[in-house]
């Protein structure tokens, strides 16, 4: 009895044991794992979205430059493999993708600079680093060469595009950042984030002066940024978006080689004599919607309008008032072919403007009054037909047109107008491992029509009619992530046609006979290398050379984070010429003057100043059929 008893009770002891057991078979286990503090779920749902790219692409999450000293593209992509971003005062960078407009000492071309798919390119195409905040970019997207095509953009260094926040997407409700470092740097920035109901909205304010790393580059800037949403289901919003700047800058100009060796600080003598300046007023405003209509297609679009007022006293006055309207839309489907997983995207951009410049002296008796009327547009598509579950085909293409109208209104003898279209094809292929590894080639064919840069070279008002720059580029690549390794990739090579160059300040040449050859390798390590194909008479492979100084500046953040930020003196400019000798000089990043005749050529070798060359040269067997003011 007593044994029952005690063999009862064990069982009841048990029983609670057992169905706890039970229980624990049907319960739901939930695991926890910290986040990636540079990869917020936004962010990461963009690395997947643009990782359906056949080729090289990247995403920068601001997380990654919050603390240190970000003031310009230079700081946002210094990290981004194969992006050439090389400070010269301010925000004024030498900027390069894959060798697009490297001869380019002032502004920039060959890439689109977007915000939210809204170009701040004027209608020609020519581009403003000034205009963009890194603080109010909640990420960046990178898209080199031909993997711009979903912008609509054919250009050889392709585009980059910074998303701005939402009042659901932003880091905080509430930020408040404050720097302070040397050479007079100060910047405070405030944003705010609300979401209420189907509306959310996000606002930043940013001012920022500073006395520059050069004599007579002091700038003082005040940003604004409203984004206001309304939502209306999932994935089915309608945006406003506005955006001004008042940015108010010192020029440095440019030194001799021997002044850059000595005295990099100093300014040039020109330029602190007359007070070189660059004044602007800027204001950007966009409508725009993303609207998913099933599982299957979504559409994105707006419509924009930019103004830009610039006051821009050098060794001639430049007075320009700018205006460029412009609408884009694009689907996106995703579904079967066939049996077989299939994505397809097509769409429109349009953008037309005019600027109104006004010359007047500084350093020389100019008089200048004229209008430059543009328009471009763009009808792209690209497909991917998955023929196993891992590999994809890919084919897509653009065609767009471009129109050039100039008005001389001091004498009408001097005007003139440009029009052309074009047809860009890309086809490749995308592998995907059941890992994430991607292996992908693509080759795509690139055109830049000519801007107002090359077409009327100041203070001359002559019309220089020259043709599209084209490229074909080949391009082989992976990107993957095993454990804590993260790599990315790739090898590419473009031949070049029409090449636009700018060999000194006043005149233009393009390589017709020849294609000029650009490839390198590039590799997420930020390492580049670079060599000369044997083209043409001209072709040897000659050390890049580099007479560039250096100057560390030490930021503090509101984190108590000290931060290098490299602020590198012009680059120098190597010229060879066809019978092996050279020399050099350092001109603000272009080349000294001198007359060019079909029988010269030259090799432009652009190093970044520091350990490690950008691999990049442009090699032509003659220069021909070159036309100059």
């Amino acid at each position: 009895m007593k044994f029952s008893l005690a063999l009862c009770a064990s069982a009841l002891a048990l029983m609670p044991g057992m169905a706890l057991a039970e229980s624990a078979d049907n319960e739901t286990i939930i695991v926890t794992a910290r986040p990636n503090p540079e990869d917020p779920p936004v962010v990461a749902a963009a690395r997947d979205d643009v990782s359906r790219t056949p080729g090289a692409v990247s995403v920068v999450a601001n997380e990654s430059y919050e603390a240190r000293a970000a003031t310009g593209l230079t700081d946002l992509l210094r990290d981004v493999p194969g992006v050439l971003a090389q400070r010269r005062y301010g925000e004024e960078s030498r900027f390069s993708i894959r060798g697009s407009g490297l001869d380019q000492s002032y502004h920039q071309r060959g890439v689109l600079f977007a915000q939210d798919g809204v170009p701040f390119a004027d209608a020609d195409g020519f581009s403003d680093f000034q205009k963009l905040d890194p603080l109010t970019a909640r990420y960046a997207e990178v898209y080199r060469g031909g993997n711009a095509l979903r912008f609509g953009g054919a250009q050889l260094g392709g585009a980059v595009n910074l998303v701005t926040p939402t009042g659901r997407s932003a880091q905080s409700e509430n930020l408040l950042r404050a720097e302070a470092g040397s050479f007079g740097f100060a910047r405070v920035s405030g944003q705010i984030a609300r979401t209420w109901g189907d509306w959310d909205a996000f606002a930043a304010l940013t001012a920022m002066q500073g006395d520059g790393y050069r004599e007579h580059a002091e700038q003082d800037q005040l940003r604004g940024t409203m984004n206001l949403g309304r939502n209306f289901g999932e994935d089915r919003e309608v945006r406003l978006i506005v955006y001004g700047a008042d940015i108010n800058q010192d020029v440095p100009g440019t030194l001799t080689l021997a002044q850059a060796l000595t005295n990099p600080e100093a300014a040039s003598g020109a330029a602190a004599t007359f007070d070189w300046q660059r004044d602007q007023e800027v204001f950007r405003t966009s409508l725009q919607t993303r609207w998913r209509f099933n599982d299957a297609l979504v559409f994105e679009g707006g419509i924009y309008a930019t103004t830009t007022d610039l006051y821009h006293p050098i060794s001639l006055l430049i007075d320009q008032q700018i205006e460029t309207q412009g609408a884009f839309g694009r689907f996106d489907w995703q579904g079967e072919l066939a049996g077989r997983r299939a994505e397809l995207y097509w769409g429109a951009s349009f953008r037309q403007g005019h600027v109104d410049q006004i010359l007047g002296p500084v350093m020389f008796p100019i008089a200048g009054d004229s209008r430059r009327e543009a328009t471009g547009m763009e009808l792209f598509a690209e497909g991917r037909l998955f023929v196993t579950d891992a590999l994809a085909l890919v084919a897509g293409g653009s065609y767009g047109r471009f129109t050039r109208d100039y008005e001389d209104r001091l004498n009408a003898a001097n005007d003139d107008a440009l029009d052309d279209d074009w047809f860009a094809p890309r086809i490749g292929l995308l592998w995907e491992g059941e890992n994430g590894v991607q292996v992908y080639a693509n080759i795509t064919n690139s055109v830049e029509p000519p801007h107002y840069g090359a077409l009327v070279q100041a203070p001359y008002p002559g019309f220089v009619p020259v043709e599209p720059q084209k490229a074909w580029t080949g391009e082989i690549g992976t990107r993957g992530r095993t454990g804590a390794f993260v790599w990315d990739i790739t090898l590419y090579r473009a031949e070049l046609e029409n090449e636009l160059l700018s060999f000194n300040p006043w005149q233009a040449c393009q390589l017709r006979s020849s294609m000029p050859t650009i490839q390198f390798i590039k590799a997420s390590s930020s390492r580049s290398i670079g060599k000369s194909p044997p083209i043409g008479c001209c072709a040897r492979a000659t050390p890049i050379l580099t007479s560039s100084s250096m100057a560390i500046r030490f930021m503090a953040t509101t984190k108590s984070q000290s931060r290098r930020n490299i602020s590198i003196a012009p680059p120098c400019v190597t010229r060879i010429q066809p019978g092996g000798s050279w020399r050099q000089a350092s001109n603000g990043g272009r080349a000294t003057r001198g007359s060019i005749t079909p029988t010269r050529c030259r090799r432009l070798a652009i190093r970044s100043g520091l350990s490690t060359p950008v691999g990049i040269s442009t090699m032509a067997s003659r220069c021909s059929s070159m036309r100059a003011t």
